[in-house]
């Protein structure tokens, strides 16, 4: 019997939520995808811990303030609530992609947080994206990069062959139910 993973890192804006190439500015624009918070409720009752690795360059593009992305997660928080569920921690990174930082995805800078806040190694945990930067951080640092095919995950899908031997979902829901069910098999 293989261990569940005690920590999964997940894309916010097109794994949780709807996606919009115009940027998700507030919290009207902030729509869960069919099943996500279920699926997060999921991992939270088998005793796993849920982060969410996020960039969110509108901020530093001046589309929206940290005000309106602290509403967007509360907004998150107060809907998970009511399937009974949880984010144990919300990283992003604001800034553009000239800046250059170390958080921005496919920067692993935000999944070192996330290692270095909950004391845990990221190696072989799972990360679930719908972009290549999302699988790119994921494997800079070891983790297990799983990708969906909402959001921008269709488009990464066809447009990047090389991430095709990755395993590939058709939501969050079923990527979680994947990981529930394939770890607890002998």
């Amino acid at each position: 019997m293989i261990d569940l993973p005690k920590l999964v890192i997940l894309d916010r804006d097109g794994v949780i939520n709807e996606d919009s190439d115009d940027y998700i500015k507030s919290p009207q624009e902030w729509i869960p995808l069919n099943g996500s918070l279920e699926a997060i409720a999921r991992l939270n009752h088998a005793d796993i811990k849920v982060a969410v690795a996020t960039n969110q360059s509108g901020i530093g593009r001046g589309l929206f303030t940290i005000d309106d992305l602290n509403l967007m997660h509360a907004k998150f928080q107060r809907s998970l609530a009511r399937v009974g569920g949880h984010i144990d921690g919300i990283f992003f990174c604001p800034h553009k992609p000239e800046d250059r930082c170390d958080c921005r995805k496919p920067a692993p800078g935000l999944l070192i947080e996330i290692a270095q806040r909950f004391n845990i190694a990221l190696n072989r945990i799972p990360v679930i994206g719908d972009s290549k930067r999302d699988a790119d951080a994921a494997i800079a640092v070891n983790a297990h990069p799983i990708m969906v095919r909402t959001g921008k995950g269709e488009r990464t899908y066809r447009n990047h062959p090389e991430l095709h031997t990755l395993p590939w979902f058709d939501n969050l829901s079923t990527a979680v139910a994947h990981l529930l069910e394939d770890q607890r098999a002998p």
